[in-house]
């Protein structure tokens, strides 16, 4: 419809509603700051956020469903197993902890065996913890029912340290078995200061293995209860590649050079609640700069693509990516081997109280 008044429309005409369009959010905005209430009606006016809310009310439904149909990977497993790995390095550790969910741990731990579909990495973490929780703790009628229930699911189900090609424990351990790192804050910089937003490269194939290495690398990110509601969408066919960047806002003039790119994609389905519903970009952002940094140190650049709130670029990016409802784009990453006379914006960065506030 906005495409057919432009054509047929004069100039002045649009011009004229577009002004009186602006002048009139202006003065409801006005009236949305008053209150909660007159905020919240504002915004049955202004779909702004229609896209958001439908993906967070899908993606509670979905974990709901997950808790039933559990996969290779669980949430509320992941979530849990991570709050008693928090109880276990507690200083002072307290006698009895976790009995508030431990009960709903095991079942859920008994649920995700019995499926037969979660992956070994996170069963072994599940196992090795919960073996070192029930070590530990001591004793409540609750926890004796739930300790009773994963002794009958280990017996039961014959899982067995066996079970596993891995013989490390996947379990708190102290700092000092951290490895150690040679690498000196001027080195660390350096990399930062040469991980710039590149936007010209080489035609060269971006091979999947070393995007993979890149991956695997920032999954060490941290997230939210270490649920890492979030994947990489990774492309490197160039005209998919090309039509993927076009769908953001920014990519003008430029995007048809890329040779690949990475859609990083949050998932509403791990969160049972509408409070936890930002997480995903969190997470996801936190995990993209890693990834970003992973792939400099490969020798392959990137460039961080904004990905605005926007009705037309939602549509245009699920017609080319295979996206679930409950699933929101967070970011776009070109990526590529760097063309070396191409340019680079300088992009002065804050520095010094621009950039950290000491309130101490």
């Amino acid at each position: 419809m906005k495409s057919i008044l432009k054509r047929i429309l004069p100039g002045f005409v649009i011009s004229c509603l577009r002004k009186g369009r602006t002048e009139c959010d202006l003065y409801l905005l006005r009236l949305a700051t008053v209150s909660r209430l007159t905020a919240s009606l504002y915004y049955i006016l202004n779909r702004s956020f229609v896209n958001e809310k439908y993906a967070v009310v899908k993606g509670r439904r979905a974990y709901q469903k997950s808790l039933r149909d559990i996969g290779s990977s669980c949430a509320l497993l992941r979530r849990n197993i991570h709050r008693i790995e928090k109880g276990l390095i507690m200083r002072p550790r307290r006698p009895i902890f976790a009995e508030s969910f431990i009960r709903e741990t095991v079942e859920c731990f008994k649920s995700a065996v019995l499926s037969d579909n979660l992956s070994s990495a996170e069963a072994k973490w599940a196992i090795d913890v919960l073996d070192e929780y029930f070590t530990v703790v001591a004793t409540s009628s609750e926890i004796d029912r739930a300790r009773a229930i994963y002794v009958r699911v280990r017996e039961e189900s014959n899982i067995a340290d066996e079970s596993f090609s891995i013989t490390d424990q996947y379990k708190p351990y102290p700092y000092r078995n951290l490895p150690e790192v040679n690498i000196e804050f001027d080195e660390l910089k350096r990399l930062f200061i040469k991980r710039r937003s590149v936007r010209w490269y080489k035609d060269d194939h971006v091979p999947l293995t070393l995007v993979q290495k890149a991956a695997n690398a920032a999954s060490f990110a941290p997230s939210a209860c270490n649920r890492q509601a979030y994947r990489f969408i990774f492309c490197n066919e160039r005209s998919k590649a090309v039509a993927i960047a076009n769908c953001a806002g920014g990519t003008t003039g430029f995007a048809e050079n890329l040779p690949a790119i990475i859609a990083v994609v949050g998932d509403l389905s791990a969160y049972p609640f509408e409070r936890d519903r930002h997480l995903i970009y969190i997470d996801g952002s936190l995990a993209a700069m890693q990834l970003m940094l992973a792939l400099e140190s490969l020798g392959l650049s990137s460039c961080a693509i904004n990905w605005p709130e926007v009705d037309s670029s939602e549509r245009k990016i699920r017609r080319l990516i295979s996206l679930n409802e409950y699933e929101r784009v967070v970011m776009l990453l070109a990526l590529g081997y760097a063309d070396e006379d191409g340019g680079i914006p300088y992009s002065q960065k804050k520095m010094g109280n621009l950039i950290l506030d000491d309130i101490s």
